[in-house]
């Protein structure tokens, strides 16, 4: 007999049509040919190539799996009292990662795209800069590299000056709560 409070398991996440694909394709796999090995990147490779082979009610199958999945998910969460994963809340005061050469790609041509093709949604916008960037030769990219380069050694000094700066704020907070508390410190760094 348990005394207590019982622990609750966290509700297992809920996965995709393809993930649902390719779980039962394993165990098809697995009855079809019990003494064959597949490495994980073979087998990958399999299954992407029947997914994609499989028609779209096939598919519709998988889907409706995953939809029945996602509403267990967060019917089982709304249930969950234990804990949830809190992000960790950004310092103001950090300094921001700088963009890749692609994103500064992507920033110079957007508002080009979205003049010329006004309907388009965001996310085909970022397809066509997308398309633009893989179709763009090494000499054409070179510009973006060069700014994202410079803007990485940038960030690179503020994040060590910021770093510092913490180091030092966090050790005087440490020495005047001592302080507070009767506490003598000496000698440490």
């Amino acid at each position: 007999m348990k005394m207590g409070k019982e622990i609750q398991l966290r509700p297992k996440v809920n996965v995709s049509s393809y993930i649902h694909f390719l779980l039962n394709y394993r165990n098809k796999f697995k009855e079809q040919q019990p003494n064959t090995y597949l490495g994980f990147k073979e087998f990958s490779r399999k299954c992407s190539e029947k997914w994609r082979s499989i028609s779209k009610h096939e598919k519709a199958k998988y889907e409706a799996l995953a939809k029945l999945d996602k509403a267990r998910y967060q019917e089982e969460m709304m249930n969950y009292v234990g804990k949830r994963k809190k992000r960790r809340k950004r310092d103001p005061q950090a300094p921001r990662r700088p963009p890749s050469s692609f994103i500064l790609f992507c920033k110079e041509h957007y508002a080009q795209l979205k003049r010329e093709n006004p309907n388009w949604s965001v996310v085909e916008v970022a397809k066509a800069t997308g398309k633009m960037w893989s179709a763009t030769t090494d000499v054409e990219k070179q510009p973006y590299e060069q700014k994202a380069a410079l803007l990485r050694a940038k960030y690179q000094e503020e994040l060590a000056a910021y770093r510092k700066e913490r180091k030092a704020r966090k050790k005087s907070l440490y020495m005047a709560r001592n302080q507070r508390r009767g506490k003598i410190v000496s000698g440490r760094s």
